[in-house]
């Protein structure tokens, strides 16, 4: 199946670099370009990409607007940000509207390519331990719960909350069942059960929500 591209970015040089490797692959194409925010939400909702590729940065409607635009009207579309720098607050904020992942500017041809497939998957590019780091380091940002316990929270079984912080913590499954005594087979299994009941998109988005109800506190 080809996976196909929506390329963002307000720089054409940029938009022309990306182009040339992803169409150099058999499994990719490039199926629209655009140079802002607002343009990539009304391409995303006509060509319903598979993979967004967005800069974060630009005039107008920025990357961090597109993305939860793009999120809402397209579930199925996955948004791949790029950023210049990895503990980027313009990341972090993408990543609570909705993005899939964050990609450095100057990553590899490879990496590039293997995270485009990644998301393109369902699965997440970003570790949660780089994911927490950001989180830790943007941790203003985060809105002040109202009570001592967040209700969202509430349709979680006290295995799956404590699941959902060990996953939070940017642990991996397998250690996660090492700590826990548990099979691996089953952590995947509860923290399948708490993304569909959460209606999260991937591990990272996990990770976002921990923060953001105070399951998990900053250190």
């Amino acid at each position: 199946m080809t996976i196909k591209v929506l390329l963002v970015d307000d720089q054409p040089l940029m938009r022309v670099a990306f182009n040339l490797v992803l169409e150099s692959q058999p499994d990719l194409t490039v199926v629209g370009e655009a140079g802002d925010g607002a343009e990539a939400v009304r391409l995303a909702r006509r060509l319903q990409p598979q993979v967004v590729l967005m800069d974060v940065r630009m005039p107008g409607v920025d990357g961090i607007e597109a993305t939860e635009e793009i999120i809402t009207a397209c579930p199925e579309t996955r948004v791949l940000i790029l950023t210049t720098f990895d503990l980027d607050e313009y990341a972090f904020a993408a990543l609570r509207a909705g993005a899939s992942g964050f990609l450095i500017k100057n990553a590899l041809p490879e990496e590039l390519l293997s995270a485009i497939r990644t998301v393109a998957t369902g699965d997440a590019v970003v570790s949660p331990r780089v994911t927490r780091r950001l989180l830790e380091t943007c941790a203003h940002q985060l809105p002040v719960p109202e009570g001592p316990s967040d209700t969202r929270l509430s349709p979680l079984t006290a295995r799956e909350r404590q699941i959902l912080t060990e996953v939070a913590k940017g642990k991996s499954n397998s250690e996660i069942a090492t700590d826990l005594h548990l099979a691996e087979a089953t952590v995947k299994t509860h923290l399948g059960r708490v993304l569909a009941k959460l209606g999260l998109r991937d591990r990272v988005q996990a990770v976002v929500f921990a923060y953001e109800t105070r399951l998990v506190k900053p250190t």
